[in-house]
């Protein structure tokens, strides 16, 4: 039986070959290779590779070559259709049947292969147009190399976009196929004209695992470059699902970091196509993102198939606010039913107010490297989820926490790795509340972290450090710059109030709002010092004291004391405290 070669490249693409052999034989990893002896003749140095970027397996010795149906042939000793049965099964895929409804099916997804690429061209050469300068400008400004925008295929679709039309009916493909493939839609006014789907936006050609561009995504312009001046225009649109684009399962910029996977570097999962682009101009090049939707199981799947053995952790980078909390949230429950030995994830999450893109053009790649340095592995991102919002000072509100934890373990359909999330738990709860060290955190009411009472908005997972912020000299400080300076402090780090309530106490603060506020916050964290930031600036503000907040966190406040942002390293913050208090009130005092 002949199979459409777009099957068989499915099929050889959704299992990794080296999972295929290594369950027969012994494999090593070799950089981007592994290696072992030949299976089909005797050896005692290996010289059997296999390649999972380009699919083949390969011996210097007797020459044997080829790709998994063949070695499931050639080894198991299977026929042709055989062997495309058990991968099909292993896959998830069904074997089509030689009809001829069939060979249409196939050679209409191949063809929409030649089309997609041939729009793809199309949308470049407009990119690059003298008359469209302004476009390649506008990336350029948004700090994009031409060298970058020329190996991430960038393209522009113009405002009318019928020269595409043209150039695809020119090129032999059906108005129908063009229809199919999502870059047109059928008018609704005149059932004989068709219309383009993307017009004036950026863009973006999504590619499957092997390279071939199935789909687009089209970046809205700003209105001076063109953009619509009512902001009403989605800022990003892609390509409908259609024979050869499954949006759940595929994932933007994974062809073109499989090389960096298959050698080791560390994945990064990000929000968007820009925050890839990013990332890899600045020399992250395992970088990948979902199509326009939260992560799904399949993508996380495919993601492990393509990493090491050894390294099948990757790094799921989120927004620092509160909806990059949720997110990650949403992420932790999908990957638990499917996780197994030896498969895993990491959590890192940016400092407020920032992406990747900018976090990089505003603090540097060593900001970056920061964030997923700071990466926390999935069970302590459970047991971050599971204490958020919970007070546990109660008995009964400790056994809760337990019962949740040991609720998401539960989840984890591997019974070994279910297994060892529940022991880890329990070690962890009786270290953390039923051991002698933690007596005194049980009666604080504090959260608990690592096995440590957690020191909310620090080091916590959803306020990772930035860059180093070294604090400045305070000699030359206003009196009343110092007061700003130690209130910002307090507010964005309430927990230097265990270390350093008293001496708040105690400083003298002409202006009577400040004042109330250093009164507001006493009272505040007198009783609750486990609130983060947020929740301080939030009960401030409905407190009634907004305006003054606004003058004490006016722009000129971080020329002084850059230290003072939200996310700054805690031994840095504790440093800059002792600076300004020391040099401002307690001299002072002293004289």
């Amino acid at each position: 039986m002949s199979l459409p070669e777009a099957f068989k490249d499915e099929l050889r693409a959704r299992i990794p070959l080296s999972d295929i052999i290594g369950k027969r034989m012994k494999l090593t990893r070799a950089g981007r290779e592994y290696k072992g002896c030949c299976p089909f003749h005797k050896e005692k140095t290996p010289s059997f590779t296999v390649n999972d970027v380009k699919g083949f397996y390969h011996c210097f010795g007797c020459g044997a070559h080829g790709d998994s149906i063949g070695f499931l042939m050639n080894h198991d000793n299977m026929s042709f259709m055989d062997a495309v049965e058990q991968l099909a099964s292993m896959a998830g895929m069904q074997v089509p049947k030689s009809t001829p409804e069939d060979e249409r099916k196939y050679k209409q997804q191949a063809s929409l292969y030649d089309l997609m690429e041939a729009a793809a061209k199309y949308y470049e050469q407009q990119l690059h147009d003298v008359k469209n300068k302004k476009i390649l400008q506008y990336l350029k400004e948004r700090g994009l190399s031409l060298e970058t925008i020329r190996s991430f295929r960038l393209g522009f679709s113009t405002p009318e976009e019928q020269g595409l039309k043209q150039i695809l009916l020119k090129a032999g493909f059906k108005t129908d196929a063009i229809i199919e493939a999502g870059l047109f839609k059928k008018s609704t006014k005149n059932q004989n004209d068709i219309y383009p789907f993307f017009r004036a936006r950026v863009m973006f050609p999504v590619l499957d695992i092997q390279g071939r561009v199935v789909a687009f995504g089209g970046r809205v312009l700003p209105e001076r470059y063109g953009g619509p001046a009512d902001k009403s225009a989605p800022k990003y649109i892609n390509s409908p699902e259609t024979a050869i684009f499954h949006k759940g399962r595929m994932l933007y910029g994974l062809s073109r970091a499989r090389k960096a996977i298959g050698d080791g570097e560390p994945v990064v999962v990000v929000e968007g196509y820009m925050d890839v682009i990013a990332l890899a101009q600045a020399g992250f090049k395992a970088a990948v993102a979902p199509l326009g939707t939260a992560l799904t199981e399949p993508q996380i799947q495919e993601l492990w198939k393509v990493m090491p053995p050894d390294k099948r952790a990757p790094i799921l980078c989120f927004d620092g606010d509160v909806a990059g909390q949720r997110a990650a949230g949403r992420a932790l429950e999908r990957i638990f039913p499917i996780l197994k030995p030896d498969h895993s994830a990491k959590f890192a999450f940016l400092p407020a107010e920032h992406d990747p893109d900018s976090l990089i053009k505003d603090e540097g790649v060593p900001a970056m490297e920061r964030v997923l340095k700071n990466a926390i592995g999935l069970f302590d991102m459970m047991w971050k989820e599971e204490e958020k919002d919970r007070n546990m000072s109660q008995p009964e509100a400790k056994a809760g926490f337990r019962a949740g934890l040991e609720k998401r373990a539960r989840q984890i359909a591997d019974m070994t790795v279910q297994q060892f999330f529940i022991h880890e738990i329990n070690q962890k709860v009786n270290e953390v509340f039923l051991s002698r060290s933690s007596a005194k955190g049980q009666t604080s009411g504090k959260p608990f972290f690592k096995g440590k009472p957690v020191q909310p908005g620090v080091h916590s997972p959803y306020r990772p450090n930035s860059v180093r912020a070294e604090p400045v000299k305070s000699k030359k400080l206003r009196q009343s710059d110092r007061v700003r300076i130690l209130l910002a402090l307090m507010i964005h780090y309430p927990e230097l109030y265990e270390e350093f309530g008293e001496d708040f106490g105690t400083i003298e603060i002409a202006n009577t709002e400040y004042d109330h506020i250093r009164q507001e916050l006493i009272n505040l964290l007198g009783e609750q010092n486990s609130l983060d930031y947020q929740a301080v600036k939030q009960h401030l503000n409905e407190s009634g004291h907004g305006k003054a907040l606004e003058t004490i966190f006016d722009a000129s406040l971080y020329l002084h004391a850059g230290f003072a942002k939200p996310g700054q390293p805690f031994d840095v913050v504790r440093q800059a405290w002792r600076d300004v208090w020391e040099i401002g009130f307690r001299n002072a005092r002293m004289a």
